[in-house]
């Protein structure tokens, strides 16, 4: 895992089960990257791995070409770039600053139009694919911004991702990922609807899932979450909590164009009743814990 400075200094910022595998692959790629985070323990383990600790958001990106974020929610970016300690005030020595959170496509774009006010150019560039995509370095990545700022920050997406894509214009990336997870959530509803159909049938379930994944109903979310479904295994991949906060953009995007999206609308309740009943830190598959207690059947 030898590291090149030539190759260029990456300073990364949020080390959460996502953030962590992307840093990771970053240094494993052969860049120089210096990492921060609000957990020190997070900080450690990277740098146990070679990266360099930073104290803040602005100390990650000060000797850096590039300074990344991947962060939970809109509030934390912000304080990245507006915060004390922030970007806005301290810009990364490249002057390129790429959010691959999921957040409000709004503040998406005030945050390009504030950074270039600084001679900053910011790129959104959030990410599908889940903990396994970014441990494999297999992301699909969705970017917004203007394309010579793309092309600057392409070589560090190939690090960390297989589909790499320049979306449009600043709040684009994220317009497109709020898409995807409109059909991530209506389509892991699908699957649980299915599955509560079949099991009040009597149809054995992994049966009716090999039979599903052969045909045209088969899916990612079929492939990789009907397993922990049937099973009752709720173990957090990509987390109620944080889908529940990806659907309520959507909406949010959604009412400010006037667009119905009434089947979001559903799923968003079940998740909001998922989570009503602890299963915020659970994975996406406890969302088939709701049909348990609309059918009053248990997983098996």
């Amino acid at each position: 895992m030898g590291r090149n400075d030539q190759l260029g200094t990456v300073g990364f910022i949020g080390l959460g089960t996502m953030g962590r595998e992307m840093a990771l692959n970053l240094l494993k790629a052969g860049y120089r990257v210096c990492v921060y985070d609000v957990v020190e323990a997070a900080i450690a383990d990277l740098v146990g791995h070679g990266a360099e600790p930073a104290s803040s958001p602005a100390d990650a990106g000060r000797d850096a070409d590039i300074a990344i974020a991947m962060l939970p929610d809109t509030p934390e970016v912000e304080d990245v770039v507006y915060g004390k300690d922030g970007l806005l005030t301290s810009p990364p020595r490249g002057r390129l600053f790429v959010d691959m959170s999921t957040i409000s496509p709004v503040a998406s774009r005030r945050i390009h139009a504030d950074l270039a006010n600084v001679g900053v150019a910011a790129i959104d560039a959030p990410v599908s694919g889940g903990p396994v995509g970014a441990k494999n370095a297999a992301l699909s990545i969705m970017a917004g911004g203007e394309a010579d700022a793309f092309a600057r920050a392409e070589p560090f997406f190939r690090a960390m991702g297989t589909t790499i894509t320049h979306v449009g214009a600043a709040g684009a990336g994220q317009t497109v990922k709020l898409c995807n997870q409109l059909i991530c959530g209506i389509n892991i509803q699908a699957i649980c609807e299915a599955l509560a159909l079949g099991r009040a049938s009597g149809i054995d379930l992994e049966q009716l899932r090999n039979v599903l994944l052969g045909g045209s109903a088969a899916s990612w979310m079929l492939d990789r979450l009907g397993p922990a479904m049937i099973a009752g295994d709720t173990a957090a991949g990509f987390r109620i909590d944080l889908m529940l906060k990806d659907l309520r953009l959507v909406q949010e995007q959604a009412l400010s164009l006037s667009v119905p999206l009434p089947a979001t609308a559903l799923v968003t309740n079940q998740y909001v009743e998922a989570r009503a009943h602890g299963e915020g830190t659970n994975g996406n598959q406890a969302l088939f814990k709701v049909y348990d207690r609309m059918t009053n059947q248990a997983a098996t």
